[in-house]
């Protein structure tokens, strides 16, 4: 049974592989699904049967329903304040929120931070350390910050950016007198060692 003619996962598949920074035949040494077909996949010149699209989400690490979107209803996802995903801890002075929606297979996560004045990320109720090829990019909105991102510390002011690798030991520090907010963006899985 071949995929159904008006899902084209062609172009997805290719975006997809390439964001993961891997050739056809790293993915066809993945899925178990030779370069050629993948190719012919990809430049829509052939819809894989439903076994083989598994095996190429399986090596894209998705689910089959998330390689063919079947788990997502519309192409705009709106998250309202009342709905948004909120953790830290107010004791602590670290509080955070998600602003995008928990879609399957999302490789990215906006979120906005709010530090109290000598507040610091990390602690008991923030989120864990991300997944290996992370990568986070993250703007101060207000007031000052200090990253350390293995053992390295970086001072930010208001406007400024800075872009590391999320998945090695890190957290933001508010070393001001100030509340502090900063907004982050984590990509998973882009780098590649």
């Amino acid at each position: 049974m071949a995929v159904a003619a008006h899902v084209h996962i062609g172009p997805r598949v290719r975006a997809l592989r390439d964001a993961m920074g891997l050739s056809l035949r790293d993915l066809a040494d993945r899925c178990g699904v030779s370069a050629p077909m993948l190719s012919q996949v990809e430049r829509g010149e052939t819809s894989p049967t439903l076994a083989v699209a598994g095996r190429i989400a399986a090596g894209l690490e998705l689910s089959l329903s998330q390689l063919l979107r079947l788990d997502e209803t519309e192409g705009v996802t709106v998250v309202r304040r009342a709905q948004r995903m909120s953790g830290g801890s107010a004791r602590r002075g670290h509080r955070y929120e998600v602003l995008t929606p928990p879609i399957p297979g999302q490789r990215a996560e906006v979120s906005v931070h709010t530090l109290d004045a000598g507040a610091t990320t990390g602690g008991p109720g923030d989120p864990p350390m991300h997944e290996p090829g992370s990568r986070e990019t993250a703007v101060v909105l207000q007031g000052a910050v200090r990253l350390v991102c293995a053992g390295e510390a970086s001072d930010l002011d208001t406007g400024d950016a800075v872009t590391f690798d999320a998945d090695l030991p890190h957290h933001f520090e508010n070393p001001g007198g100030e509340p502090a907010r900063l907004l982050a963006v984590v990509a998973a899985g882009l780098r590649r060692s």
